[in-house]
């Protein structure tokens, strides 16, 4: 098979499980990290593409949600509830924002392998169950009702998410569960803070690695971008309207037969991680 269109072919395979897992309770990190190093495709330039990719997902999130992002931004100055929504989103970015530029590094350098995420997706499904096993007092019905309590308690559960493998939106998404908020709140919250997160951290991200910028990668990215944003746009949809019929355990069992997965095939020796 011709090099471009092998390279294409891993590209779209990358973007489809970007834009799958990144609004999933299920690391896209992880899945990422794990199919990079299947496809051989996880050395300085596969995470540049990851970067591209995100973006894609992020955009698609933001097209979901035009008009209540329109709404905001146009009543910003001088609604109080729009003034609200945008401090609370400001507020819930600081931790993972203060804390990625501290840590990111060392947290890069020690913890992005597949071992890791193997332990971590188990953990993390562990919280699941024990979110939705728990009697679930709803105190916040809707994104609009949280305050900035609410906003600080959940941004500092997305700072958990600098380990791959625990999820940002599973993290935020639980951990609002945990702090009052309802079902669909927790769900739509994490969408929104995913833009202003995901957005700082492409832009940083590409600034960094600007060095790796060429063109001959435009066709890989457009192929990863155009997968990705379909995949992310299909799964929001269908996460919302899952959500409300029902809970969030099958994501547990999930994540807890992908982190077997993991750390059976490395400690079993039958796929040879490249990190680990």
């Amino acid at each position: 098979m011709d090099m471009d269109i092998l390279l294409l072919i891993k590209a779209a395979i990358l973007g489809l499980v970007e834009g799958f897992t990144e609004f999933l309770p299920i690391s896209s990190t992880g899945h990422l990290i794990v199919v990079g190093d299947l496809l051989n495709f996880n050395d300085e330039r596969g995470k540049l593409f990851e970067i591209v990719i995100q973006s894609a997902a992020i955009l698609a999130v933001m097209w979901e949600y035009r008009a209540k992002i329109a709404t905001v931004l146009g009543g910003v100055t001088r609604e109080r509830q729009a003034q609200m929504f945008m401090m609370n989103l400001f507020v819930a970015f600081l931790p993972l924002a203060i804390l990625g530029l501290i840590f990111g590094k060392h947290i890069k350098a020690l913890l992005f392998n597949p071992v890791t995420v193997g332990v971590t997706s188990i953990v993390g499904a562990i919280f699941i169950l024990w979110a939705e096993r728990r009697q679930h007092t709803v105190t916040v019905e809707s994104v609009d009702d949280l305050t900035w309590k609410d906003a600080l308690k959940m941004g500092l559960a997305q700072a958990l998410a600098l380990i791959p493998g625990t999820s940002r939106s599973g993290a935020t998404i639980i951990g609002g569960l945990f702090f009052g908020l309802s079902r669909k709140a927790a769900t739509e919250f994490s969408f929104f803070l995913a833009m202003p997160t995901l957005i700082a951290a492409t832009i940083y991200q590409l600034y960094k690695e600007r060095a790796l910028l060429s063109n001959n990668d435009w066709g890989m990215w457009s192929v990863g971008f155009i997968t990705s944003f379909i995949a992310a746009f299909l799964c929001v949809r269908w996460l919302l309207r899952y959500i409300s019929s029902h809970d969030f355990t099958v994501f547990a069992w999930y994540r807890i037969a992908f982190g077997l997965m993991l750390l059976g095939t490395y400690y079993g020796g039958l796929i040879s991680w490249s990190a680990g």
